[in-house]
């Protein structure tokens, strides 16, 4: 294997950073002509567990991942780390085959938690996994309740997934008292991003799967023999599978779903005798119930971690620059601090990063067959919390590209793309109105002020995130 160029990883995130430097290896780019039963194109959470998951499956599949730039380059190795259920999505799910569908699926996901856990522990994957709890809190007064709606729904099938936390008992876990109501899930944890992306690289390597980075596919063909083109070489392939996230708005026929706008995401230096001294050195992850969400939680090695959405919106499916850069959104973070936990608002900065999300217009991913060839598969928009979605995904992909009838592969999930947003330039367009609505409504609503009746309508239409607030509940 050759080594990676250090000048590769200067603007890389915090946990890239500290991944690659124990294990700086990088896979061949394709070179030539290479044949393969299954090509899987990605290489984050998605594509990983999918090629792993084949593997489990049929041992003998010729498998090659194809990855643009490195394992876990992208929103993979760039998030918070949050690894939560999808309890929150419950009335999204629920609207795709009913509640009985809806519920299952998040208790699914809510196995996808221990899933990881098992994986990691059994393949020798130290990715900090740490079963914290998640607290979902309101900031302000408007922000109260935004839980009620997934909670009430799920308690008429006897299930509670999340208990009320008064503004004191937040206080006694975090040492914050700003958050003046919340729910706490005691099942969800954090990880280290890019120590778990390239964890499972490396499972997936020992597996025998080829992965070649620095492989940018340039176009792929749609009938007849399966080839995927990149700069050097072609891979003849039977199945196809794209695990690109944001990136799959390339494709004209995924590009309908989506668009892309960045999370920015920021780490302090070490910081344990503050985290400490305000009562926080670990407590549950949390998040606010902002429309663009705002969270936070402490790592292992004593750092703050807090990251903000709704940041740069992508053009036509294109994934430029602005999303591969230091983040520009440090001072909004620590406005969101301010509101959320004031006392480490000052925090010390060492690293932030954007990246960018393939937000549908549900907050749920889509996974299925390319129109027009079922040989072709796709898996895509996790909207902000992908890490356990992802887990679901690869059994998902495996489960459609092996041609299995079980619960996997019949899930609500799947299913066709359908235009979620305006083409462009009008999504692009109608974007940036949205996400200044929404950000005056955020601000607005903190300083106890009521939106005025344009900025409430256009709130209104920014798709669900990592959870639904207030606003997209009154929009349904």
């Amino acid at each position: 294997m050759d080594t990676l160029p250090e000048q590769d990883i200067v603007w890389r995130s915090h946990w890239l950073q500290q991944a690659l430097a124990e294990r700086p290896d990088l896979a061949p780019a394709l070179d030539g002509e290479q044949r393969a039963d299954v090509c899987i194109v990605g290489g984050g959470y998605l594509g990983l567990w999918t090629a792993i998951r084949l593997k489990e499956q049929r041992p003998e599949l010729d498998i090659v991942l194809l990855e643009r730039d490195i394992c876990g380059g992208g929103p993979s190795g760039r998030n918070s780390g949050m690894l939560l259920s999808a309890w929150a999505k419950f009335s999204a799910l629920a609207s795709l085959r009913g509640e009985e569908e809806a519920l299952r699926l998040v208790k699914l996901s809510r196995e996808a938690v221990d899933g990881i856990e098992s994986f990691c522990r059994e393949n020798g994957i130290d990715c900090w996994f740490d079963r914290v709890g998640w607290i979902w809190g309101a900031t302000c007064p408007a922000q109260r309740g935004a839980w009620d709606d997934a909670l009430n729904r799920l308690a008429r099938h006897d299930y509670a997934p999340a208990r009320p936390v008064t503004r004191e008992e937040i206080a006694a876990l975090t040492g914050s008292t700003r958050h003046l109501a919340g729910v706490l899930d005691e099942t969800a944890a954090t990880i280290h991003p890019g120590f778990l992306a390239r964890g499972l690289r490396q499972v997936a390597l020992n597996r025998r799967i080829r992965i070649h980075e620095k492989s940018a596919m340039r176009r792929f063909s749609r009938s007849g023999q399966l080839v995927v083109e990149t700069a050097h070489g072609r891979v003849r392939t039977g199945k196809l599978i794209l695990a690109m996230n944001a990136w799959s708005g390339a494709v004209p026929e995924l590009a309908p779903a989506i668009f892309n706008i960045a999370s920015d995401d920021a780490v302090s230096t070490p910081m344990p005798e503050k985290l400490a001294s305000v009562g926080y050195s670990r407590g549950p992850l949390m998040i606010d119930s902002r429309v663009f969400v705002a969270g936070y939680r402490v790592t292992r090695d004593g750092r703050l971690n807090v990251g903000v959405t709704g940041g740069n919106i992508g053009f036509g499916g294109i994934v430029d620059r602005r999303f591969d850069q230091p983040s520009s959104r440090v001072d909004d973070m620590r406005r969101a601090l301010r509101d959320g936990h004031p006392a480490l608002a000052d925090f010390t900065l060492a690293s932030a990063w954007s990246g960018p999300i393939d937000r549908t217009a549900s907050g749920l991913p889509l996974f299925g067959h390319l129109p027009g060839n079922p040989d072709i598969l796709y898996g895509y928009g996790f909207s902000g919390n992908g890490i356990g979605m992802t887990y679901m995904g690869g059994h998902v992909l495996a489960s459609l590209a092996l041609g299995l009838e079980n619960h996997w592969a019949g899930c609500a999930l799947v299913r066709p793309v359908t235009r979620g947003f305006p083409p462009e330039p009008f999504r692009f367009i109608g974007a940036h109105f949205v996400r200044g609505a929404v950000r005056r409504r955020d601000q607005l609503e903190h300083d106890g002020r009521k939106p005025d009746p344009i900025t409430t309508w256009l709130a209104k239409l920014a798709p669900s995130g990592v959870t639904p607030s207030k606003a997209n509940i009154q929009a349904q």
